[in-house]
């Protein structure tokens, strides 16, 4: 029973979080024949699904234009959302002839509009998961939409032919559905020691450690080079932000070196560890608000220094969810991109803990769910 997942390319919180509940759900159904049609890297898919599927490069939406990390391009957003859309419907014709051809009988939309209406024209039943829909994210940029202010109206009328959908936490949208169910968070969970990451990376136990977070968009004009003369502190990097010249590679134990740690993560996932290890080993994660790396804070028990992404309508319910979900604190643009850290940092780390630690199973409770429409 061929299951296809339609997944957005819009950072890399939608591919990792589907990715766990296609692990959760190879570990229900080994022999589930599974296929991913999405814009994200084949290699995340590659070092990270653990059993067999299909990967077909596909580009189900358009979500956001981003200039970098925390910085959107809305007319080119607009531009992009209108070209897509207006050709909505033969995207969805030849959608759904695809889906005919690969023997689909199930689809899930994390959260492509055209994934729900190719479902429909195809005859196969669809659920979506989600934290967000992409009409509540548009709706908010009617101004640089112009003429195309129709958008919305036309993602909201595809939400009508799922079956169900799974409403993450920190949620926004969902109008128009006709059944919502809330999951706990779905997030990627370290199956490594902390002591055993941070001895992988030469991270001493008196230091606190703080990973450098800004997704698959990257930061280019980011001030590392202060942060070595903070004290106390090494920071972990990856290859995709500026690396001060001398830091250490991962592993190196001459600690006179620099307090940046670089990490090729194609290396790293070449000896078997995961993005998640890193937060595993972090005090504290440095980066800007989004659903991904807060359930993996969260399901790591890392702290979060967090800054402004631009206007992007999540970015509210995110920060306003954060005092229940994590320690946490804010850090302006202009401190983060100087290096001036250490006060956010400390701040971070003198939070308490919320009183109630919220559930991070939601892969587990979306494969169950799953398995109740392949029966």
């Amino acid at each position: 029973m061929p299951v296809v997942f339609y997944i957005s390319g819009h950072g890399f919180g939608h591919a990792s979080r589907a990715i766990e509940v296609i692990n959760a759900l190879l570990v229900r159904r080994p022999d589930a024949s599974i296929h991913v049609r999405t814009p994200a890297a084949r290699w995340l898919f590659d070092v990270t699904v653990r059993g067999t599927i299909h990967y077909h490069h596909a580009e189900p939406d358009t979500g956001v234009v981003q200039r970098d990390s925390l910085h959107p391009d809305l007319e080119a957003t607009a531009a992009a959302a209108r070209a897509f859309y207006e050709s909505f419907d033969a995207r969805t014709r030849r959608e759904a002839a695809w889906l005919r051809g690969a023997g689909a009988r199930l689809v899930v939309a994390d959260i492509p509009p055209l994934a729900l209406a190719a479902a429909d024209a195809a005859g196969i039943p669809a659920v979506a998961m989600g934290n967000f829909t992409w009409d509540w994210i548009y709706d908010d940029y009617a101004s640089w939409f112009g003429t195309a202010a129709w958008i919305p109206a036309l993602i909201r009328s595809t939400h009508r032919f799922a079956e169900e959908a799974w409403r993450l936490p920190m949620h926004g949208g969902f109008a128009g559905f006709r059944r919502v169910i809330d999951l706990p968070f779905v997030a990627r969970h370290s199956l490594r020691r902390r002591e055993e990451v941070r001895a992988r990376l030469g991270i001493q136990a008196h230091r606190h450690a703080v990973l450098v977070s800004f997704g698959g968009f990257g930061l280019r004009s980011m001030g590392l080079d202060a942060l070595t003369r903070l004290e106390g502190y090494d920071f972990i990097v990856t290859e995709g932000s500026l690396v001060p010249q001398g830091a250490r590679t991962a592993g190196a134990a001459d600690t006179r070196h620099l307090n940046v740690v670089s990490v090729n993560e194609h290396a790293w996932y070449g000896e078997g560890w995961r993005y998640e290890d890193l937060v595993k080993a972090a005090d504290v994660v440095v980066t800007k608000p989004g659903y991904g790396i807060i359930a993996e804070c969260l399901a790591n028990d890392a702290a979060m220094v967090y800054t402004s992404r631009g206007r992007f309508l999540e970015y509210d319910t995110l920060v306003a969810a954060l005092p229940r979900t994590l320690s946490s604190a804010f850090i302006p643009n202009d401190d983060l991109l100087a290096g001036r850290w250490e006060v956010a940092i400390e701040a971070a780390l003198a939070r308490p803990r919320p009183p109630a630690r919220e559930a991070s199973d939601g892969a587990e409770f979306a494969a169950d769910r799953l398995l109740s429409f392949m029966v």
